[in-house]
């Protein structure tokens, strides 16, 4: 189970943008236009007040120069977690395009204005959703989760404006380290990281594959 990545592909210094938020644009654009199924599909991982880590994967619902924003219900493992440990990683796996990029940074909840303007251009199901299922916790069958999404769709009927659960929002991670990486022959992979330092400046870095 081994396939050689392509030699002529590469990641040199002088490919990279200016920014790491140009450069992951660069090629979360290649990514859609490769047709990769949900580009923006990555792994999410934190860890709980004891170090003890997890990870799922979650899409990415926005990204700018001030990080990747992902949506959650804020009870569920992974809003605990960063609740009690506000560090996460991101992982992008393009293995079609022997591409991967990886984030490192702090995560926080988004302003609320946000979540909920995301939350009205949900579709009505996924709204429902939020409210119904009670994430990451101990359900006794499917039967118990179908009676609660029931319940929410009497609650709140075709007409009526599904407001935000208020256990549900944004999450952000602002990056204090971006990763490219690209499958090289034999091996010798490009990584390239942009580092942050004090006072807002970035670094970039070769990393050894």
């Amino acid at each position: 189970m081994r396939n050689e990545y392509a030699a002529d592909l590469g990641l040199t210094e002088a490919d990279l943008a200016a920014d790491w938020h140009t450069q992951f644009d660069r090629w979360f654009v290649d990514a859609v236009a490769f047709g990769l199924p949900e580009p923006n599909a990555m792994v999410v991982g934190t860890a709980d007040a004891a170090g003890r880590p997890s990870g799922r994967t979650v899409l990415l619902k926005g990204y700018d120069p001030d990080g990747f924003v992902f949506f959650t219900n804020h009870l569920s493992r992974k809003g605990v977690e960063a609740s009690a440990n506000p560090y996460a990683s991101l992982v992008f796996p393009w293995f079609a395009m022997q591409r991967q990029v990886v984030v490192t940074g702090r995560i926080a909840p988004i302003d609320r204005a946000d979540t909920d303007a995301y939350f009205a251009s949900r579709p009505r199901g996924s709204q429902l959703g939020a409210w119904a299922s009670p994430q990451s916790q101990v359900v006794p069958d499917r039967a118990a989760l179908e009676e609660r999404y029931r319940q929410a769709a009497e609650r709140y009927p075709d007409e009526a404006v599904i407001p935000t659960p208020p256990h549900w929002g944004g999450l952000r991670v602002r990056p204090d380290a971006v990763e490219f990486w690209q499958g090289r022959a034999g091996r010798l992979h490009d990584r390239l990281r942009f580092r942050h330092l004090d006072e807002g400046e970035w670094t970039v870095e070769r990393l050894a594959p």
